[in-house]
Formats: structure tokens, C-alpha cells, sequence
């Protein structure tokens, strides 16, 4: 997880700083580092222009975290929000309109980009891989995602890079930002891709349905 903070003027994008959130408990850091990420440029929440928010895919406690703040700090001094999928943010660091991200229990959280159709994000497992003929370019940044992608195709084009952090994300929805694409911050909800723990072992311990 990070917070960055940067200047959108005559379409570029100028970083201001960005902070690392340490460990793993977000929860405790998260709104303290977008205190200090302002603090450090001398700037305050109310004059910020737009939030960009990343909304997933990733774990269902990260992604609800983030969210919740972003709703809490938006809603407090009225600022409108962009929402941005982490799959789309690594495609554009790379380079390429494709990308693909540990999901976990050997499964991706998978982008296809393609030139004649609106790019797809799924959830794929070694069965929906095979079925997926990989004639694009794919964005990668951990060491799971590249280990289930070779060995499903082991002739596609990797393309490998660090994983993408707030500033990046912030250079994607500056885009947005500056065309006014905004959601409806009581709307916002994360992109998941897949259902929580607690829906599909809820399911498993109710066992099947009696009706016919």
C-alpha cells in the first residue's frame, strides 16, 4: 500500500511525494500517511482537487480499507473521486493493455486487452488460462502470477515490472481527473473479482439447497 500526492497542470503530471505504508496493518497508517504526504508539501485536504482511488482487484480487507478512507476523507471536505482497477494501473506502467496479478490459491487476477474490444478482468485458475489463446503482451510484477501464467503458456510475452504504488496510479486518473470522470463516492465499491471467504464458506456450511 501507498498515498501519493501530485500537480495535474496543462495535462502533465508532476509527483510531490509518495509514502510506503509499512507492515500490513493499513488500517492503523493508512489515513496518518495522507496526513503527512499533505504535511510534507506544506498542503491540506481541502485544497485538493480530486482523489484517485484504487478499488482492486486484491484482498478483500486491503481494498476495504482503502476504500473506507477514501469515502471518510471525500465525503469530510467534498472532494470528488476517480476509481481506478490495480490490473489497469499496472498495464499502463508497463506499457501494454494486458496484465496479470497474483490472486492467490493458484488462481490470476487476469486484464486482456485486446484492439477491437473493451479489455476484460477475470479471475482465472490453470482451466480458464487454457482456454485463453495469449496472443498479447502481459504486464507482471510478482513471482506467482509468472510461475501460473508460464506454465499455462509458456510461449507468451512477459512483460515484468515493479509493482504499481500510488503515484502510478495517480498518473492513470489524472487522465479521468481531468476529464471530469467521477463516480458516485456512496457508490463506490471495490472490484474484487471474487467472492469473500465468508460467501463461499457460508454457502459450503449451509450445504445444498432442499428445493427442487
Amino acid at each position: 500500500g501507498s498515498v501519493a500526492r501530485v500537480r495535474l497542470a496543462a495535462g502533465e503530471v508532476e509527483i510531490l511525494g509518495q509514502i510506503e505504508l509499512e507492515g500490513r496493518s493499513y488500517s492503523a497508517t493508512l489515513v496518518a500517511a495522507v496526513g503527512e504526504v499533505l504535511d510534507q508539501a506544506g498542503s491540506k485536504l481541502s485544497l485538493l482537487h480530486a482523489m484517485v482511488a484504487v478499488n482492486g482487484p486484491g484482498s478483500f480487507t486491503g481494498v476495504r480499507v482503502g476504500l473506507s478512507a477514501v469515502k471518510g476523507l471525500a465525503e469530510v471536505a467534498q472532494i470528488p473521486v476517480v476509481a481506478v482497477s490495480r490490473l489497469e494501473v499496472l498495464a499502463k506502467k508497463a506499457g501494454v493493455a494486458s496484465s496479470a496479478l497474483d490472486a492467490h490459491r493458484h488462481e490470476v487476477f487476469l486484464r486482456v486487452g485486446r484492439l477491437d474490444e473493451e479489455p476484460k478482468e477475470v479471475l482465472a485458475g490453470a482451466q480458464e488460462l487454457a482456454a485463453i489463446n495469449p496472443q498479447f503482451r502481459i504486464a507482471v510484477c510478482d513471482d506467482a502470477a509468472v510461475q501460473l501464467l508460464v506454465s499455462a503458456w509458456p510461449t507468451a510475452e512477459l512483460i515484468r515490472v515493479p509493482a504499481p504504488t500510488a503515484a502510478d496510479a495517480l498518473v492513470l486518473g489524472a487522465l479521468r481527473v481531468a476529464a471530469g470522470q467521477f463516480v458516485d463516492v456512496a457508490l463506490l465499491d471495490g472490484h474484487y473479482l471474487r467472492r469473500s471467504d465468508a460467501e463461499i464458506f457460508g454457502e459450503v456450511a449451509a450445504g445444498p439447497s432442499d428445493r427442487p
